[in-house]
């Protein structure tokens, strides 16, 4: 299996794991000058990067640990989601929730790609589903100790 990527930019660097341990590639902003970001305000970051992923792949774009946790600076949709078909600029939208503005720099890395196998059954409407223990209880439910 092979990940295709293409330079989209003469600037743009390619996505690239740190160690042999990583499970994801780093992806770096490509612009042509600092862009910076409020607090609390949205940037979408080019990468100047496309991509060919395996059929029955997605990608995965995550935060950065350093970023999110040192600057509060982490996607602005949680997990970005790069579907096998999409041929187009890979983007990272960042949103600050730190309380300075993050000047964001070419070439720094903004973000991780993970990629993992996607499942899609068919579909099939049912009118009942089976039983579990859990049944339907959600948010919180099963950390809340019976007594």
């Amino acid at each position: 299996m092979e990940l295709l990527v293409k330079k989209l930019s003469p600037g743009a660097q390619l996505p690239s794991r740190a160690t042999e341990g990583s499970a994801g590639y780093d992806l770096c902003a490509c612009l042509p000058e600092p862009m910076t970001i409020g607090p609390g305000k949205i940037g979408r970051v080019p990468t100047g990067i496309a991509l060919e992923l395996p059929s029955g792949v997605a990608g995965f774009v995550f935060g950065r640990s350093g970023l999110g946790v040192k600057k509060g600076v982490v996607p602005a949709n949680g997990v970005g989601v790069i579907d096998w078909d999409y041929r187009g600029e890979v983007q990272v939208g960042l949103i600050n929730h730190g309380e300075e503005p993050f000047v964001v720099e070419n070439g720094d890395r903004i973000a991780q790609l993970v990629l993992l196998p996607v499942l899609t059954p068919e579909l099939r409407e049912a009118e009942q589903l089976s039983g579990t223990g859990r049944g339907s209880g959600g948010f919180g439910s099963t950390g809340v100790k019976q007594q």
